[in-house]
């Protein structure tokens, strides 16, 4: 039995069309599946909640396939209540698609459901954690009344410019338009360039844990961002951290700091094939830890998903806790 979790209105609507393809095979070879659909925000996460909540441990396993973008993936990864007894498979139709790119997951919906059908064998990966130290509201940058809830990711969390270009396209108005005449990535671009200038003027210290008998601590000033990846990939095929292992319990990070913004324009394009770190002031650190301070609040992205501000949080990694199965 397989369980679906589809997100629709991925890439702009496209999902569910997709979906009726799946169905189709899924019903010709009488395959036994249950679907749900997501109809807006938090959706996946109660779905993935209850879903996998109701699992014991002397029960047969669940398979989640995600039908949908990086960010469904991520909202699926939040809800996930018993790791051991859940498997998880991923159909990308997303804009960005990085899980994918990074695990050669084909982006041809049937293709990657013929896989998952035919030989997916299970590969387990690594699970990253953010936990906010401290956050801030989105309307004005007050503190927050509640703490903010920790959040999982399996591609990326970063903080600076990066999370920036993310929440701003999460509420773009052209987004959906240029999508559907495919020149999405237009959105991005414009909203990188608006983002680039805005981007720059804060100092941030590194603590880095995990990689060594010993922390290490770094300074960095005229922060851009910082990517703390699991994969290799993220913003829709930025090369960051060539080699990252996505099951060995390790982030890479990349940091960019220092760096004039009229450069920047040639350090960010180099990265689609990870020449990136030639530059000055472009870094690349390890560990199963990092706390990061900066000297303002900054948004902060798990997997492109932005929920606040923060100037004080700590990610993490748990080692092949996810049953990935592709």
């Amino acid at each position: 039995m397989y369980s679906f979790l589809v997100n629709p209105a991925s890439r702009s609507g496209r999902g569910q069309k997709y979906w009726e393809r799946i169905k189709s095979i899924l019903e010709e070879r009488l395959i036994p599946y249950q679907v749900y659909f997501s109809k807006g925000p938090g959706d996946m996460v109660n779905l993935s909640r209850r879903l996998t909540g109701a699992l014991t441990p002397d029960g047969e396993d669940i398979h989640l396939v995600v039908l949908g973008g990086d960010g469904t993936a991520n909202e699926v990864v939040q809800g996930i209540e018993n790791f051991s007894k859940t498997r998880f498979s991923y159909i990308p139709t997303g804009s960005s698609n990085d899980l994918a790119r990074d695990t050669g997951i084909s982006r041809n919906p049937v293709e990657a459901l013929e896989r998952i059908l035919a030989s997916a064998r299970e590969q387990p990966m690594d699970v990253g954690f953010l936990h906010y130290n401290t956050a801030y509201s989105s309307d004005g940058g007050q503190p927050l009344e509640k703490p903010a809830e920790d959040r999982r990711f399996l591609v990326s969390s970063g903080i600076g410019f990066d999370a920036g270009v993310c929440q701003e396209a999460m509420h773009s108005k052209i987004k959906d338009f240029l999508n559907k005449a495919g020149m999405g990535k237009l959105t991005y671009l414009g909203i990188a360039l608006k983002q680039l200038i805005r981007s720059g003027n804060a100092a941030a210290e590194l603590t880095v844990e995990g990689n060594g008998d010993s922390s290490q601590k770094v300074s960095l000033s005229r922060l851009m961002f910082i990517a703390c990846m699991s994969h290799c990939y993220e913003g829709g095929g930025f090369y960051f951290c060539p080699g990252a292992d996505a099951s060995d319990g390790i982030l890479d990070l990349c940091t960019v700091s220092g760096v004039p913004k009229w450069k920047v324009l040639m350090v960010l394009p180099s990265a689609f094939t990870g020449k990136h770190y030639r530059y000055n002031g472009v870094e690349r650190y390890c560990g199963s830890s990092i706390r990061i301070r900066t000297t303002v609040p900054l948004w902060v992205h798990t997997d492109g998903e932005v929920t606040c501000l923060s100037d004080d949080i700590l990610v993490s990694c748990s080692r092949q806790l996810l049953r990935f199965y592709y």
